[in-house]
């Protein structure tokens, strides 16, 4: 069997499998699947200062080729997420990779959530920050659509922590190699991508539409390759490590966005259909090493033949 040992510059994963914040709640709602300390990470739901209630319902519609969400970032604050039992503790307790998924209203409010867990970070292996999510009315996406204001965001966290830093980009750009770049001369360690597509669906018998919201973020296998080439453009024009996702549902899923230059992968949509999900790709990734012989999964990283 070939090690998959997983280095994204100081983190180190046991696999590169890992899950897509928005998706897996807060790890202890799929524990009662199977252990979830055997994934890569858990990347956990967006952490903000205070607690957040989400938008209004419907937030969730399935549509051709995957999922439309409008969730809203529904989370329940920095504190109630270092102390509540179900949240931090647990994760600790159980021996998972912890990332932390972390967004503000405001560019002082991330560095003060990245403040705070840094200073209870015990069981915490890396901050994701969220400047992608296009289902906030302020915040979210309006920072990761303007390349200066990334930055901003960034460099404000990295000031406010030593925790390694993953910065979330926004598919939702035409040149993601000027915000991959920018991100990473601000302080970012590694870079993540992509976050769901802005999107809409009607309901043509009611003429509304399908989520409260209107539109929403559009994720699901339709949206896998536009990702792969977003994320083979991201990690040509960075050093950092790139983790890539958007529609992976297998392990051969996967194995693309390695080839094209990913270092690491997330599970997102595919959790809602099948809780094991995340293993299934791991044992995939494990059966494509193994047919062609290789012995790590860092001799596939960015390994496209063109």
């Amino acid at each position: 069997m070939a090690d998959l040992t997983t280095r994204l510059g100081e983190l180190t994963l046991k696999n590169p499998v890992m899950t897509a914040s928005g998706t897996f709640g807060y790890g202890f709602e799929y524990h009662k699947y199977y252990d979830i300390s055997r994934l890569g990470a858990v990347v956990v739901k967006g952490i903000r200062m205070t607690p957040s209630h989400g938008n209004p319902t419907p937030r969730v519609a399935e549509v051709t080729g995957g999922m439309l969400n409008a969730i809203g970032l529904q989370g329940p604050g920095v504190e109630k997420f270092l102390h509540g039992d179900e949240y931090l503790p647990f994760l600790r307790r159980v021996g998972a990779t912890v990332i932390v998924n972390i967004w503000g209203t405001s560019i002082a409010e991330y560095g003060e959530v990245a403040a705070r867990l840094d200073a209870e970070s015990a069981g915490i292996a890396a901050l994701e920050i969220n400047i992608s999510c296009p289902n906030v009315k302020a915040g979210g996406v309006a920072f990761g659509t303007d390349p200066k204001l990334a930055a901003e965001v960034v460099s404000t966290v990295r000031r406010a922590t030593g925790l390694p830093l993953i910065t979330k980009l926004s598919p939702n750009v035409s040149n993601i190699g000027e915000f991959a770049r920018a991100v990473e001369a601000a302080g970012s360690d590694m870079i993540s991508l992509i976050n769901t597509i802005t999107a809409m669906a009607i309901d043509i018998e009611t003429r509304r539409p399908k989520i409260a919201n209107r539109t929403g973020g559009f994720s699901g296998p339709a949206l896998k390759p536009i990702a792969v080439r977003m994320v083979y453009e991201a990690a040509r024009a960075v050093k950092v490590p790139v983790i890539g996702m958007g529609g992976i549902c297998t392990g051969e899923d996967a194995v693309e966005f390695l080839l094209a230059g990913a270092s690491a992968v997330a599970v997102g949509t595919a959790n809602f259909v099948d809780p094991h999900a995340p293993l299934a790709v791991i044992d995939g990734i494990n059966g494509y090493l193994d047919r062609h012989g290789y012995r790590s999964v860092s001799e596939i990283v960015g390994a496209l033949e063109v």
